[in-house]
């Protein structure tokens, strides 16, 4: 199960800090699948999730963008991670906020990542953040919803979370 978080600890910053196609898609099966909810976005087979990566998730990711860990649940098929997802909506986020204009406000939510693996490779991931919370820091949303920056319950963090921070 070791072997899995370093694999997907290794595909998260290849992806979201070196920002690198070629090393996001190494560990990963032949026809992978990748869908950030609630928006849909996302990809299935190689050539689609490296165009995916490469032209709509990349360049667009937001300049300060900081993920911390706050628990993470592993078996021997799959990962699910509960993270903190920090940024300033400085541009368009086609795969998180489609057809939004920069709003220039900070975000904070919360986002669950769930990899399936397939010997040892990544098959499929899923991606869902609290899409209300996120629309009302942002001012999008004409609903309040009661809820400030995502935090855990309890105010700590798992003692064994990484914090990843693009560059």
């Amino acid at each position: 199960m070791r072997e899995l978080e370093r694999i997907w600890d290794d595909h998260v910053a290849a992806a979201l800090v070196r920002r690198d196609v070629g090393a996001s898609m190494a560990d990963m099966t032949a026809e992978p699948s990748v869908r950030h909810l609630p928006t849909k976005a996302g990809a299935t087979g190689r050539a689609a999730m490296e165009r995916f990566y490469a032209e709509e998730l990349f360049p667009c990711l937001p300049a300060d963008l900081a993920i911390t860990r706050i628990s993470r649940t592993v078996d021997r098929f799959r990962i699910a991670d509960e993270t903190t997802v920090s940024f300033t909506h400085d541009r368009e986020l086609p795969w998180l906020l489609p057809g939004i204009a920069p709003t220039h406000r900070p975000a904070e939510i919360v986002a669950i990542a769930v990899v399936s693996f397939q010997r040892g490779k990544i098959n499929t991931l899923r991606v869902l953040w609290d899409h209300a919370t996120l629309t009302a820091q942002l001012g999008l949303s004409s609903q309040p919803t009661g809820a400030g920056p995502a935090r855990p319950h309890d105010g700590r963090t798992d003692p064994g979370a990484a914090s990843v921070a693009a560059s």
